[in-house]
C-alpha cells in the first residue's frame, strides 16, 4: 500500500497548487508606496546633508553611493553633483 500513499501525496500536491492563487504581470501602480533602494536612501541623505551645511558630510555620502552603487542611477547623480561641487 505505500503506493497508495505516494498516490494521495502527489494528487494533494497537484490540487493545492492548482487552487493557489495567481499573480498578474504587470507594472506596479505608481500610487502606491514602494521601497527604497539603499542608494536611493543614501542620495536622499546627502542632500540632507547639503540643506544642512554639512559639505565634508555630503560629499562622503555621495563618493560611498558611487564606490558601493556605482550602476545605479543614484551613482549616475551623485557623480554630477561631486562633479559641480569639485567645479566651484
Amino acid at each position: 500500500m505505500p503506493w497508495l500513499r505516494t498516490s494521495l501525496l502527489a494528487a494533494t500536491l497537484v490540487a493545492s497548487g492548482a487552487t493557489a492563487p495567481f499573480q498578474c504581470a504587470g507594472d506596479p501602480d505608481p500610487d502606491q508606496a514602494h521601497e527604497e533602494e539603499p542608494a536611493e536612501a543614501l542620495y536622499g541623505l546627502a542632500n540632507q546633508f547639503q540643506q544642512r551645511g554639512d559639505k565634508p558630510a555630503q560629499l562622503e555620502t555621495l563618493r560611498y553611493i558611487v564606490a558601493r552603487y556605482p550602476k545605479s542611477r543614484f551613482a549616475v547623480m551623485a557623480r554630477d553633483d561631486l562633479e559641480k561641487t569639485s567645479a566651484k
